[in-house]
């Protein structure tokens, strides 16, 4: 069952695993090969101190402050905090924001002017980024302590709505489903690789059942076949289409044991690496457990304590 220190360690894990990133983004694979991250870095892309997470933590945690406050999901609200965050710099680690998404922010913008919320997002086939998959762990924690483990049609309904505020692609609001029947298994205590299978397994009943995603379920047949954690490193992409950053953490989660190796593994994929190594973490937080995200990188995590009583509040709120 979830408690207030998975909520803790999920969006810790999730933030330790963000700031591992965010100094070699866009670093090739070949490079990080010559020369791998073993420890936290500072400085490089962004030129950021050590410990510093980016918008993939920043939007998490713009989504939990209003959900937490409202005790509710408002996606109007929601979408408020998120204008907060790109004019005003709030929900940062430095009080500074960088790194926004070019459909993030076209859908801020189209908040903006006035736009509903649930069509803010984009649905054009180059909007399939992973801007939405790398915000979407509040959700999980908020079904399952609101709803249980069996996700239901409303349920995934919330999961694409929160998806659509800023990404509305078919491909998005699969994955942030995916992520969230991965991440309710985590949450009711079966082991990582069993709630991996069965997150996979659930999703995919789910969707096939659905005629307005048959021609988009396709995409994720690789996901979904069972060989798919015994490929080679080299078939896995690294960017920020949605449906390779779902890949990729899963791929990193199935191929590791323990957090570290996981936040390294994703990290050393080169490309989007601090947001695939987010997606990655916050699910190996909540089943690894605080305790063993690695105490010298939580030690230099930017913000540590608000992350801690955000994650705490939150848990507090639907508990």
């Amino acid at each position: 069952m979830i408690n207030e220190k998975i909520c803790i360690s999920m969006l810790l894990g999730h933030a330790v695993a963000d700031a591992a990133g965010v100094p070699v983004e866009f670093t090739k694979r070949q490079r990080l090969k010559e020369k791998p991250v073993v420890d936290m870095r500072a400085y490089g892309t962004y030129d950021q101190p050590a410990g510093t997470w980016s918008d993939d933590t920043s939007l998490t945690v713009a989504a939990m402050e209003s959900m937490t406050r409202l005790k509710k999901i408002d996606y109007e609200d929601i979408l408020k905090n998120f204008l907060e965050w790109y004019n005003d710099d709030k929900f940062t680690a430095t009080d500074e924001t960088f790194d926004c998404g070019n459909t993030t922010a076209e859908a801020i913008a189209n908040f903006r002017k006035g736009i509903e919320p649930l069509h803010c997002g984009p649905t054009q086939d180059f909007s399939a980024g992973n801007g939405s998959l790398m915000r979407i762990s509040p959700v999980a924690m908020y079904l399952y302590l609101t709803r249980g483990k069996n996700l239901d049609a409303a349920a995934m309904e919330t999961v694409h709505n929160f998806s659509s505020i800023t990404h509305g692609q078919k491909r998005c609001l699969i994955s942030c489903g995916i992520y969230c029947l991965i991440a309710v298994e985590i949450f009711d205590g079966k082991d990582l690789k069993v709630a991996i299978s069965n997150g996979l397994a659930n999703a995919k009943k789910f969707y096939e059942n659905l005629r307005e995603f048959e021609d988009t379920l396709k995409n994720f047949d690789r996901v979904f076949d069972k060989n798919f954690a015994g490929l080679p490193e080299d078939e896995i992409k690294s960017r920020g289409y949605v449906v390779d950053s779902l890949e990729a953490a899963i791929w990193c989660l199935q191929n590791t044991d323990n957090y570290k190796d996981l936040v390294l593994k994703a990290v050393n994929l080169g490309g989007d690496t601090d947001t695939i190594a987010a997606i990655a973490g916050g699910l190996a937080g909540a089943f690894y457990g605080l305790e063993n995200i690695t105490e010298k990188w939580l030690g230099v995590l930017k913000k540590k304590d608000y992350l801690e009583k955000m994650a705490a509040d939150f848990y507090n709120a639907f508990k």
